[in-house]
């Protein structure tokens, strides 16, 4: 900071310890192994770290230390198809832990080298980065609670739902913030993959169908090699940006905002320059939303706050998922209302 004192500070360290996490570092786990057994132990490391309260952790997608068979000169067509595979799953994982970044030994990881533009882990991967990008405003905004509101990415389900037994226990599943429930594929070539949706007010949607499913119970879910399970808890408030190359690319305009109805719900978008300490001295903005289930009422509220660079105006499109609406993600949903936000408060009535 003495160095470049208008240009925040970001370490990523192999190494970390207690009360780390009031500095700018991010740890990540290490030389890990190229399998699909350490891919699934990435999840339980993830969530006990984040619970020990060190919010900002990562890991090589794709492992680091690649077993003979992937990294010989010619490998056998079965070991490329499974090595393609496994990347493809661990980066569909990678997109929801704090930051997605992959890392290795030979073979190359570029995306395009899992055999080109027309292979199925190419677009798998594709179709995972383009939600990354795209989930930057909540993303952002739940880094903004790490730092203002003593929040965490990742949750093992222990935090969240701490009455329900069976969901104290599961360590290969947990919540990105307060809507998504993860649910990593680890097994080679499953194309069905069962998923506990914890006891919740108003049950969970399928992120990619919109289908509502009960809490409390199993679900036998899809899982395509380009979508892995993904789960939304009802009363959540999802704000996603335009489709962008990289951050910072382009304003957060227009602002897609899914909301997930049976039960009450609250999101605040957080926002600031990105790149500089003045958050520190006020330098940012939030807006509150809010659904009233009862009312079917989405309150975008008054902003608070300001920085160099905010967007006065914005353009909103709402989307509602519902029981009686199955409205699954895709990049060109059709919204069902669309509004102009100048900083004050609006009600979009359903």
């Amino acid at each position: 900071r003495k160095a470049a004192p208008a240009r925040r500070v970001f370490i990523l360290t192999r190494s970390g310890y207690a009360g780390q996490q009031r500095y700018g570092a991010a740890s990540w786990s290490g030389a890990i192994t190229s399998s699909w057994s350490a891919m699934k132990k990435q999840i339980i490391a993830g969530t006990d770290y984040s619970i020990s309260g060190m919010p900002y952790w990562t890991m090589d997608s794709g492992g680091f230390s690649v077993p003979a068979k992937w990294s010989a000169r010619n490998p056998k067509a079965e070991d490329v198809a499974e090595w393609r595979e496994l990347n493809a799953r661990w980066f569909e994982f990678a997109a929801f832990v704090p930051l997605l970044r992959v890392h290795g030994e030979s073979p190359f990881r570029e995306m395009w080298q899992f055999g080109g533009e027309d292979s199925e882990a190419y677009k798998a991967m594709l179709k995972a980065d383009k939600l990354r990008y795209r989930m930057l405003p909540y993303i952002y905004s739940l880094a903004g609670d790490v730092t203002q509101k003593e929040g965490t990415f990742m949750r093992p389900l222990v935090m969240d739902f701490a009455g329900d037994a069976r969901a104290r226990t599961l360590t290969d599943e947990y919540m990105f913030g307060p809507a998504f429930l993860v649910t990593p594929v680890t097994q080679y070539k499953a194309r069905e993959w069962e998923a506990y949706l914890p006891e919740t007010k108003g049950g969970w949607y399928d992120f990619w169908s919109g289908k509502a499913e009960a809490g409390g119970a199993t679900a036998r879910a899809a899982a395509r090699l380009d979508q892995m399970p993904l789960y939304v808890r009802a009363g959540s408030i999802v704000p996603l940006g335009p489709d962008q190359q990289y951050v910072g690319e382009k304003p957060a305009d227009p602002l897609t905002v899914f909301v997930y109805a049976g039960a009450d719900g609250d999101f605040s978008l957080y926002e600031d320059d990105g790149l500089t300490y003045g958050y520190e001295h006020g330098a940012s903005s939030r807006i509150g939303l809010h659904w009233d289930e009862g009312r079917r009422v989405l309150t975008m509220g008054k902003r608070a706050g300001a920085f160099d660079g905010m967007l006065k105006q914005r353009t909103v499109n709402v989307v509602l998922v519902d029981p009686g609406k199955a409205a699954g993600y895709s990049a060109d949903v059709k919204p069902d209302k669309t509004l102009t936000y100048r900083g004050e408060s609006v009600d979009v009535k359903f």
